[in-house]
């Protein structure tokens, strides 16, 4: 991080820099990630967007967050809640370890109040984009014509292509998972898990059903693309994914819904734009089959987890497949599918869904 340009996070509307820190580490103890002494600047701004209740005692606000994060409230030995209670002159109720409920602030000045709250969601966001993703939205791909399809691409790539740097069986898609990725999620409890499922209601109701027109969106999942810049070493392999009647609604749509989920913090803004693809072979697959496409080597602020990966050679793949088509399938559903898991046929769990028809 440069000292001159440090992250900034936005927090309800306003924007708060980051400040790089020293860590210290505890000899025969557990590291334990305490950004609190340089997380940011100007905490003690008035902030409206918070609802503080007056009582007979003073003030009281209250913090909704997954049990999984409290610990980092926390803080080791309970530092972290000490400091903050002290330089804001409150006191801190935190549920005990697996047990949900709220983060409670009280004290005898509203001002203080409201600096408790903003430090502790500057806290949970930056811890809770330390976690790595849970869930994801998307279309499924897996129509039985587009598996089929899917098949005798591997078949002649295997065929014609198996003598190229890298080019074997272990590197394609299952095809039962075939899926179009819209955003990636980190859902710490089943309170955000419904949050996510009501979200995806609201953007149905309020622009799906209009650029869908209540109907299946009709797609053809044809030519193929590669994710790096050289040919003759590719770690990812994917399908192009668009309208059949070369409209930009599905575009439209993915886009909007993305850009809803980023403004309500769910998920983590890094792109504009979906990049409409359906990977077909990925490197991760070689060591582990139940990689999922580049999206596994991020976390949820974007920054990059190597992981050891032996490319392959495309060149002959892309030339020789270029156009090859994977067949048409009609888009009726988006789902809140499960990382590392499966469902009876095979593919993703879904833990929530909204049907265009």
């Amino acid at each position: 991080m440069e000292v001159l340009r440090p992250q900034l996070i936005k927090i309800g509307g306003r924007v708060y820099r980051k400040n790089p820190i020293q860590e210290q580490t505890y000899q025969h103890e557990e590291e334990d990630d305490d950004y609190y002494q340089g997380l940011m600047e100007c905490a003690e701004e008035p902030c409206e967007t918070y609802e503080v209740m007056q009582t007979p005692q003073g003030f009281r606000c209250t913090v909704k967050a997954p049990s999984l994060l409290y610990k980092h409230i926390v803080g080791k030995r309970g530092d972290t809640r000490k400091k903050l209670e002290v330089e804001t002159k409150t006191s801190i109720s935190i549920p005990k370890p697996g047990q949900e409920g709220e983060i409670v602030i009280t004290g005898q000045h509203r001002s203080g109040v409201i600096s408790a709250r903003t430090r502790i969601d500057v806290l949970l966001l930056t811890f809770r984009r330390k976690q790595p993703f849970t869930h994801f939205l998307a279309f499924f791909l897996n129509e039985a014509g587009v598996q089929e399809r899917f098949l005798k691409f591997q078949e002649e790539v295997l065929e014609k292509c198996s003598m190229d740097h890298g080019v074997d069986s272990s590197i394609f898609q299952n095809p039962k998972k075939l899926h179009l990725t819209i955003g990636m999620l980190v859902l710490l409890s089943e309170q955000e898990r419904q949050q996510t499922c009501e979200m995806l209601q609201q953007c149905k109701e309020e622009f799906i059903d209009d650029i869908s027109g209540g109907k299946p969106l009709e797609v053809e999942m044809a030519g193929i693309e590669y994710m790096n810049d050289d040919p003759g070493m590719v770690d990812v392999l994917y399908a192009k994914v668009h309208m059949k009647d070369g409209s930009n609604r599905l575009q439209e749509l993915v886009d909007r819904v993305l850009e809803r989920f980023q403004a309500s913090g769910l998920i983590v803004k890094e792109w504009n734009s979906v990049k409409l693809h359906a990977t077909v072979m990925n490197t991760l697959f070689r060591k582990d089959p139940s990689a999922e496409g580049r999206d596994n080597l991020y976390t949820a602020d974007g920054k990059y987890i190597f992981k050891e990966r032996e490319s392959f050679d495309g060149r002959n793949i892309l030339k020789l497949f270029e156009n090859f088509s994977f067949g048409t399938l009609k888009l009726n559903s988006i789902h809140i599918s499960q990382r590392f898991t499966v469902d009876s046929f095979g593919n993703y769990a879904s833990c929530g869904q909204i049907n265009f028809s």
